[in-house]
C-alpha cells in the first residue's frame, strides 16, 4: 500500500477531485497554504494499491496546470522606500509525495 500526498493549487482543486472520483479513487482533501506565495492550496491524501499509483499521478498531472503570475519583487518587502517591479513566476502544477504505508483501515 502507498499513501500519496498531492499538493495542488486551489484553482485546480475541483477539477482534480472530480477526476479522481470519476476514476474510482477516494481522497481526503485538506486546505493548506504554500510558503513562497502564501497562496491557497489543497492537499489530497490518497491511499492506494502499489500498482495504481502511476494511474493516480497521471490523473493529478492531467488536471493540475502550471500558470504564470506576477508577484511583488523581493526588494518590496525590505525597509527601503523603493518599490520594485513585479516579477513573473510559475505557479500551479502539483507536488506529489508517495510513501509506504504499513496499515490502512477505514472505520
Amino acid at each position: 500500500m502507498k499513501l500519496i500526498f498531492a499538493i495542488v493549487n486551489n484553482d485546480d482543486s475541483h477539477s482534480v477531485q472530480s477526476a479522481l472520483t470519476k476514476n474510482g479513487f477516494q481522497a481526503t482533501k485538506l486546505a493548506s497554504s504554500g510558503g513562497f506565495l502564501m497562496a491557497g492550496n489543497t492537499t489530497f491524501m490518497i491511499c492506494s494499491e502499489d500498482e495504481k499509483v502511476d494511474d493516480i499521478i497521471k490523473v493529478i498531472s492531467t488536471h493540475s496546470h502550471k500558470r504564470r503570475q506576477f508577484v511583488p519583487n523581493a526588494s518590496a518587502y525590505g525597509e527601503s522606500a523603493y518599490t520594485g517591479f513585479p516579477v513573473e513566476v510559475t505557479v500551479g502544477g502539483a507536488t506529489v509525495f508517495v510513501t509506504n504505508i504499513e496499515r490502512f483501515e477505514k472505520i
